[in-house]
């Protein structure tokens, strides 16, 4: 039986490879409202492509939209605010960490002011790429 997951009252994951139409709006949506760290990681990140590495931004994984992505390297880079270290957050990230390494990704988080840190958050990344 597949998986079938359901945001409010539409599914946005069927079990299928590619997301559903409401999934995609939601990405969307999430791309267009952005943060200041948000930008400033996207800034950062598409100079990887020059290295053959190019990063998806708010690219969604079975139930769950990751921030940034290198598919190739399966490694998913998560920007936290402080709305983090609460801990019911905590808790869904967790769940949801534990998902994506069983689904053979590798989950880097970090914080808002290490995103903004162009220089720090292009070491962490290349550090996990192998450059």
């Amino acid at each position: 039986m597949r998986e079938r997951i359901v945001y409010g009252s539409r599914p946005i994951y069927d079990g299928n490879c590619m997301p559903t139409k409401p999934t995609i709006h939601r990405v969307r949506k999430l791309r267009q409202a952005a943060n200041s760290p948000e930008n400033a990681a996207w800034s950062s990140l598409r100079s990887l492509r020059k290295h053959g590495y190019p990063v998806r931004r708010q690219h969604p994984i079975g139930p769950y939209i990751v921030d940034f992505a290198i598919l190739s390297k399966r490694l998913v880079i998560e920007v936290d605010g402080a709305v983090h270290d609460f801990e019911a957050n905590k808790q869904r990230d967790a769940v949801r960490d534990r998902y994506l390494i069983a689904n053979g990704w590798i989950v880097l988080r970090v914080t808002t002011n290490e995103a903004m840190n162009r220089d720090y958050l292009l070491g962490k990344v290349t550090e996990r790429l192998g450059l």
